[in-house]
């Protein structure tokens, strides 16, 4: 059998036709195509997938019922397979507490690095900190006052597992009496049974002695026995405050004693090291005044503020009457132009001051009192803390935002662990760093000959690592950056990055779209990367349609010639020159410039009005001013990290999401957003899923479904039975197949062997009932309209102009090949963004509320090329251009060249990533932007051109 190849025989998953390919061994091959010719079904669903299951299959039984059971790819041979590792797109983590140094184990090597070479220093006076002598402690200790009872104890155990029997038995004979465990005073004669498997903080009672002048030597004596049983460490215990002395870490000047230096004291999550207000998070709950006040545009007695709503209007306006008459305002004036002091008043409370007060309480009766003003956040954060019912939880939640923490100002860490240094920095300083700052930082470390020994193999470990991700073109990123918030490109390279640190060999590595995210001038670097990959004896597997990949690839797979059950068949594979010289091969064409995406021959002429954002400063943005042009088809560029996401995302989507739909997200920081009024809605076009169940499909997502199930309930069939449009839907009882509840399948468990999913013996995988399905339009029944392609549908209700509507749109979009009934979750994010840019076309225009004018919706995509083949951005440029026809503004965030030049204007950003982004290096037309010397996207939109 040769061990050279890859052979696949007979791949027949989801769409591929019963394929056979030879894959070459330790080479870099592309497999490419058109969106759902099938790419990630060969690569992840066949390949990859058959590699993961022959692996779980070589473990016992007992340990595959831990792990998910994976069904065999419909795949009739797979020879000279290697252990696979993917690298997909996905959604970065969203754990709070997973940052870039945690999920890339440099924050690890941090740990260790300061908790071996660092230099403590005291939080509270900065003096560098040596540890105590026995004399040092005893003169603390009789400097508390004369007469205190205090008690020494000894720690045993901190924080650890175990029973501890031998332990305290071998305290016991030494003639201790009593120790502390978990928080609790016993007798080592009678310990408490403790769980092995928990953790355990065990402290000795070493002496009990009351502080007086005398008892110097016997202090003295006992502080020695402490530190030796303590390993070190010692408390001290007056009342219920207790204090840490320390041989090793202690400021004599303030008498501060440091805890153990470990790398636990370091990490955010372990109780060591974590701030204790934030619980490690880096931010908390407060509650918000603009959260409370939504609008404040409008006065008090317009209800400006939210919780006072849910008072009766009566008591609501006899309160508000009480405190502007105490304070001498009118409460018709709109919230954001009361002083500064009474809004102040209004939200915390008037102290200590009293208000009179005066309620009816019915009939002619008043109630009149004199009491203090509570304010509205005392009382919500009493109702928050008081209540234990969750409505009344959820009610107080929606006035909460996050915040940074104050005590730890958002380095999540203790201020203990804060005050340990290493060349000057402390771990937060060093993290907040982008990753080529820090590895400058770490390569001149100052260190002293005997720091350096300790350190040395610890900073090599650290430079590896650091360099791998500058490879791959991450070098802005800081290393506390919060994993939540990274793109699905930035989280697929930073495990790409992790792999070549692995240096496995022999091993398939299995990837999507490397380049999404990356400027054309980091392309080059992570095609080095994978190379790197491949030269240790690996094969590299990536579906990819970016061009520089394809040149550099040393074989090709096409597949198509069409999408979904168009797609599934290889149209050509080979070398590079092999794919340009074969004629059947829409990517060869592509490659060998023989179909080019053309520029737009002449640009819209720049529009009158603007949205304008002033003093943006968001993340590394440098308080930077920009206006876009509505109605016309803006693009945002510039590299990796020069600020695009932060400025369009964060700061323009959020700002008009507050502004125009009153959302709770917050925006980022700027000063003001211009020219909003003129725009009726905001929509962010993304490639999230259309749905998370099977039951989501394109025809309840584009509505079609709600059309079709209403001319089926108008069928003379229909109304003779008394059907409603309800009768006609697979998710409410009635008309679905209730033993499948509507799902066509029935999924068996069979513990230790994968899930087996089984076509429904009632419906026979149709979902309705057969009453349901007797009701037929044009002989064909529901179930077998979302059977049906769009094309087919679009013949099929030709005379139904409602649906035939929506169904246009679908096409339009290039996604005339996909069932109506077709599960969301098999859907591409190429295809599921299609989808929702298809129910966009289909609406008709909004109105904008002040004027009552037609128009103007601002549409914003990121990266909307992402798993999109040079066939398929070029209908999707043609939709967005009908979107920017018909009146409305489209902001993409592109580095595909295809798209800048096609764009009406450009704002390009940078002029590098991260901290040396964040300003608008320049804008105008793609030809202007190409002309531009400083530009790193002209220099390459000028070949284009």
């Amino acid at each position: 059998m040769p061990s050279d190849k890859i052979i696949v025989r007979g791949a027949r998953m989801h769409n591929l036709k019963n394929i056979d390919i030879e894959i070459p061994k330790n080479k870099l091959v592309v497999i490419t195509g058109l969106s759902g010719s099938g790419k990630s079904s060969l690569a992840f669903d066949t390949i990859y997938a058959e590699g993961q299951r022959r692996y779980i299959e070589s473990l016992s039984t007992y340990a595959r019922q831990f792990l998910t059971q994976m069904d065999k790819p419909d795949v009739d041979s797979i020879e000279g397979l290697s252990p696979a590792i993917a690298i997909e797109q996905r959604n970065a983590s969203k754990n709070p507490r997973s940052t870039v140094g945690t999920s890339t184990e440099i924050h690890d090597y941090l740990r260790l690095l300061f908790a071996r070479a660092g230099r403590a220093f005291c939080h509270s006076c900065g003096r560098e900190i040596a540890g105590q002598t026995v004399s040092q402690m005893t003169d603390a200790i009789l400097a508390m006052p004369e007469g205190s009872r205090i008690s020494l104890l000894a720690p045993i155990a901190s924080g650890r597992k175990g029973e501890f029997a031998r332990e305290i038995k071998n305290l016991q004979k030494e003639g201790f009496v009593r120790a502390r465990i978990d928080g609790k005073v016993a007798l080592l004669s009678d310990p408490p049974k403790l769980d092995r498997k928990k953790k355990h903080d065990i402290d000795l009672f070493v002496d009990r002695i009351e502080v007086k002048p005398s008892s110097r030597t016997r202090l003295a004596d006992s502080i020695e026995t402490a530190l030796r049983f303590g390993n070190g460490v010692m408390r001290v215990l007056s009342g219920n405050v207790e204090t840490l002395f320390s041989e090793k870490h202690a400021c004599a000047y303030c008498a501060i004693s440091f805890p153990e230096i470990t790398p636990q004291l370091f990490s955010f999550n372990s109780p060591k090291g974590a701030c204790p207000d934030c619980d490690g998070l880096g931010h908390r709950y407060y509650f918000d005044p603009d959260l409370i006040v939504p609008n404040a545009h409008i006065s008090l007695r317009e209800d400006a503020v939210l919780p006072w709503l849910r008072m009766k209007p009566t008591d609501r306006i006899d309160l508000i009457s009480a405190i502007a008459g105490h304070y001498g305002f009118d409460m018709n004036t709109p919230y954001r132009e009361l002083p500064e002091e009474i809004r102040e008043i209004i939200m915390n409370g008037s102290g200590d001051e009293e208000i009179r007060f005066s309620f009816d309480t019915g009939g002619e009766k008043r109630r009149v009192f004199k009491a203090k003003f509570e304010g509205i956040i005392p009382e919500l954060e009493r109702k928050y803390d008081e209540t234990s019912s969750t409505s009344v939880t959820n009610y107080v939640e929606q006035f909460m935002n996050l915040q940074t923490c104050p005590t730890c100002n958002g380095t999540r860490l203790k201020k203990e662990s804060l005050s340990i240094r290493v060349g000057g920095k402390n771990i937060a300083e060093l993290e907040a760093m982008s990753i080529s700052q820090c590895r400058k930082f770490l390569a001149g470390a100052w260190l002293s000959k005997k720091e350096m020994e300790i350190a040395s193999r610890i900073l090599k470990e650290l430079d590896e690592r650091l360099s791998f991700l500058v490879e791959v073109g991450l070098d802005y990123l800081t290393l506390d950056r919060s994993s939540a918030t990274l793109a699905g490109g930035e989280d697929q390279r930073i495990r790409l990055a992790t792999q070549i640190g692995s240096a496995l060999t022999g091993v398939l590595y299995v990837l999507d779209e490397p380049t999404i995210g990356l400027h054309q001038r980091d392309n080059t670097r992570l095609i080095a990367t994978l190379k790197k990959l491949r030269d240790l004896g690996n094969t590299v597997l990536v579906v990819e349609h970016d061009r520089d990949t394809m040149l550099s690839s040393d074989y090709i797979i096409d597949l198509g010639p069409g999408a979904g059950a168009k797609g599934g068949y290889v149209i050509a594979k080979g070398t590079v020159d092999e794919i340009i010289a074969d004629k059947k091969s829409l990517t060869g064409r592509y490659l060998a410039g023989e179909t080019n995406l053309e520029p737009r021959l002449e640009y819209r002429e720049k529009a009158d009005e603007w949205l304008e954002i002033r003093g943006a400063c968001e993340h590394n943005l440098k308080n930077i001013d920009c206006k876009i042009p509505l109605g016309l088809f803006t693009v945002i560029t510039g590299v990796s990290g020069s600020g695009k996401s932060t400025l369009i995302n964060d700061t323009l989507y959020a700002g008009l999401m507050q502004r125009i739909m009153r959302s709770k997200r917050p925006a980022g920081k700027v000063k003001d957003l211009l020219g909003w009024e003129k725009i009726a809605k905001v929509i962010n076009i993304d490639q999230t899923p259309i749905g998370r169940t099977p039951r989501s499909n394109p025809a309840t997502y584009s509505g079609v479904f709600t059309h079709i199930r209403e001319l089926y309930s108008e069928l003379p069939e229909a109304k003779a039975r008394g059907y409603k449009p309800g009768r006609f839907s697979f998710n409410v009882k009635g008309g679905r197949c209730e033993a499948c509840e509507g799902d066509g399948i029935i999924k068996i468990e069979m513990h230790f062997l994968p899930d087996i999913y089984v076509e429904c013996e009632v419906c026979r995988g149709l979902r309705f009932n057969r009453e349901t399905l007797e009701v037929k339009y044009k002989g064909a029944s529901v179930a077998e309209v979302l059977k049906m392609t769009v094309v087919q549908a679009h013949r099929f209700f030709e005379n139904v102009p409602q649906i035939r509507h929506k169904l246009e749109t679908i096409i339009e979009v290039g996604l005339g090949y996909i069932e109506l009934g077709q599960s969301a979750t098999t859907l591409s994010g190429g295809e599921a963004q299609r989808v929702k840019l298809s129910r966009e076309l289909a609406k008709r225009q909004v109105l904008v509320p002040d004027d009552g004018q037609l128009g103007k919706t601002i549409y914003i995509l990121d990266e909307p090329t992402t798993g999109l083949h040079f066939d398929d951005v070029q209908k999707l440029l043609s939709v967005l251009d009908r979107l920017v026809d018909a009146g409305n503004t489209v902001v993409v965030i592109e580095h595909n060249l295809d798209v800048i030049k096609f764009a009406d204007y450009c704002i390009d950003m940078g002029p590098e990533g991260g901290e040396h982004g964040g300003r608008i290096v320049a804008e105008g037309t793609p030809a202007q932007i190409a002309a531009h010397p400083s530009s790193h996207t002209g220099r390459y939109l000028k070949a284009v051109l």
